[in-house]
């Protein structure tokens, strides 16, 4: 049994999409604490937010479309940024409920900060693009550049 997915809170992620970029530092913000640490599995339950956030990327003929399951949150709660070298970025925070009243006996939904990144390609126009947010649901719409069709002119041939 490897130690290295449990520490890691089961993180996954696909090295081999091109469009995918998320950017993963598994050592900035944390301090590392010891296995046998009654907090390690609090770190690892405030921090599934960053695993749950599920994005599905479709591309049609007129744009990319990126739709992102983001139940429970407000559009004030989600930020989607562009960067200048064509990176699309999805962050929020999803907060936990705590009332020290209350006796809890199980927490299965994910809270803490979430942050996905895609790199766009080329052919996007970046200032046209649109975010709506509908029944939890994020989907940002980025339009394609309209590629100019190619016209074959025939050319006569004198002599």
């Amino acid at each position: 049994m490897s130690l290295i997915p449990s520490f890691f809170c089961n993180r996954r992620s696909n090295i081999f999409d091109p469009f995918s970029l998320d950017v993963w530092d598994p050592f900035k913000d944390f301090d590392f604490p010891s296995l046998s640490s009654s907090s390690f599995p609090q770190l690892c339950r405030e921090n599934s937010a960053i695993v749950n956030t599920r994005v599905d990327w479709k591309e049609t003929p007129e744009a990319h479309v990126l739709k992102a399951d983001l139940p429970g949150l407000k559009k004030e709660e989600v930020k989607v940024e562009i960067e200048d070298d064509g990176v699309l970025q999805i962050s929020g925070e999803r907060h936990v409920e705590k009332d020290k009243n209350d006796t809890w006996h199980r927490v299965e939904r994910s809270s803490g900060k979430f942050s996905r990144r895609f790199r766009l390609p080329e052919n996007v126009k970046m200032d046209h693009v649109k975010a709506s947010m509908e029944n939890g649901v994020l989907t940002v719409t980025v339009p394609k550049v309209e590629t100019k069709k190619l016209v074959t002119k025939s050319v006569e041939i004198s002599g």
